[in-house]
């Protein structure tokens, strides 16, 4: 990953042109419509789209990541906690919390520890409630929702 080539964008227009990104993390495209519309999104350019990131306004000094996915073949190379930081940077003069919500999943709750976020609360059975399929990840069915969170 070269940083001076680094790029990241908002998406205004045609956010769905990303949908097969946006699906690495939320698997089911009528739940990512239930944020894309009213979230924030941004790209990572790197001689390509190797990242994207949606964020909402949840209130009370809130913002919550909702979608964040790193091109299976670039994972590990620095893209999502790039992606973490430019949040950080852009929000922390208008937000104070930044939340995440993600499967209890071996691969996504120790990259967000890493990235400095603690264990907030769960929501139990929130993938078994409001997915049309049981959602696996690393071989293992995401049944809670774990939220997790930092001070920006």
């Amino acid at each position: 990953m070269e940083k001076e080539t680094i790029e990241i964008r908002q998406v205004t227009e045609n956010k769905k042109a990303y949908l097969e990104l946006l699906l690495l993390a939320d698997e089911q495209e009528s739940m990512i419509d239930r944020y894309l519309d009213r979230g924030t999104m941004y790209v990572l350019e790197d001689d390509g789209v190797k990242a994207e990131c949606v964020v909402t306004d949840e209130g009370n000094g809130i913002l919550e990541i909702k979608n964040l996915a790193v091109v299976p073949n670039c994972h590990r190379q620095g893209y999502g906690r790039h992606m973490i930081r430019f949040l950080e940077e852009t929000y922390r003069s208008r937000y104070g919390i930044l939340k995440v919500g993600t499967g209890d999943s071996p691969l996504t709750v120790p990259f967000y520890e890493a990235c400095g976020f603690v264990k907030s609360y769960v929501v139990p059975g929130f993938f078994t409630e409001h997915y049309d399929h049981p959602v696996y990840e690393s071989g293992k069915q995401l049944v809670d929702m774990i939220y997790l969170q930092k001070k920006l």
